[in-house]
């Protein structure tokens, strides 16, 4: 979010419905969810009261995704940090959190531009695709975040019938992108 963007405003009403100030309607959590996946940020605020519940909808967001499947939190990590809410943790734990977010997306747009540039792998068989399996798989994981690196230019990948590889060729691209992180792994140690 740049410093002269404010956040979308959803007022909660008495009724619990959310409402939109911009579009002027309501809208769901699902709609909320895609506002901040659209990079937009969010601020929800009790009508009647003025207190700021964001806080408590981005919690109960990331809980009904946890609980559909669409699991992106690790148990153990789920549990450190129910753990991390006790003692001095709790004063550490949102800097890491927060750095180490910001350490993803600066990573993930470095490597797209390692992955743009010039250089012998991009003559490997199969490059392009892996190239463009894993800009989809980095859009998957940050949600979006990757757009300020120029994501928004690359396509999506498409489907191994759409391309009409056969399933040998894509076990050798997925083989080749597994070597290819293991070798970006090792470049950044």
């Amino acid at each position: 979010m740049t410093d002269g963007t404010k956040p979308l405003l959803i007022k909660r009403y008495a009724s619990r419905r959310l409402y939109n100030t911009e579009t002027s309607d309501y809208v769901t959590l699902e709609d909320i969810a895609g506002f901040i996946r659209a990079g937009r940020e969010v601020q929800i605020v009790d009508l009647k009261s003025g207190d700021d519940l964001t806080r408590s909808y981005l919690l109960q967001i990331i809980a009904e995704h946890e609980s559909k499947g669409d699991s992106v939190l690790p148990l153990g990590v789920l549990t450190d940090l129910v753990r991390s809410y006790t003692g001095a943790a709790q004063s550490v734990v949102p800097d890491f959190l927060a750095s180490s977010f910001e350490m993803l997306r600066s990573g993930q747009s470095k490597m797209v531009e390692n992955m743009n540039a010039m250089n012998p792998m991009a003559q490997m068989p199969g490059f392009k695709a892996m190239q463009e399996q894993q800009a989809a798989f980095f859009k998957a994981m940050t949600g979006g975040w990757a757009d300020e690196a120029g994501a928004s230019e690359e396509k999506s990948a498409g489907t191994p019938e759409d391309d009409g590889k056969s399933k040998e060729e894509l076990d050798a691209i997925r083989k080749q992108l597994a070597e290819m992180q293991a070798m970006l792994s090792k470049m950044n140690k």
